[in-house]
């Protein structure tokens, strides 16, 4: 069965989209520690990011520099942490959280947006690609 990542990325879910290619795509978190909080995943669904090959795992990281980038000039923060858990859903995922304080990488302190605060926040990131 498909993930929600894979749902996503196939346009069967709706997103707030910041970046895709024919390998990768990255969209803001729904539940984000911080405004600006981004989802990047291969298109290719894989569980672990350990069993990606070396060339996907390459690929992901550079892809997620680029957004990082992307988000650090767009939402005021000290900067852009990069954390790889992957117990939530069975598809590797990078989050890319802007950062102000050690509360915003706990996953326990969540920001609040509506559906324009959403769609502003990704508009000012893709701007920035």
């Amino acid at each position: 069965m498909a993930s929600i990542f894979t749902k996503i990325i196939e346009g069967e879910i709706p997103c707030y989209k910041i970046a895709e290619d024919d390998n990768y795509f990255a969209f803001l978190d729904i539940n984000p520690n911080a405004k600006g909080h981004t989802l990047c995943v291969p298109k290719k669904e894989v569980d672990k990011i350990m069993d990606l090959d070396e060339e996907t795992y390459a690929g992901l990281m550079a892809f997620s520099r680029k957004v990082g980038l992307a988000i650090e000039a767009a939402i005021d923060c000290k900067r852009v942490g990069m954390t790889v858990i992957g117990l939530e859903v069975p598809h590797v995922h990078v989050h890319l959280i802007p950062l102000n304080d050690m509360q915003d990488a706990t996953f326990q302190k969540k920001a609040s947006l509506s559906k324009d605060e959403f769609e502003a926040t990704a508009e000012a990131i893709r701007a920035r690609l």
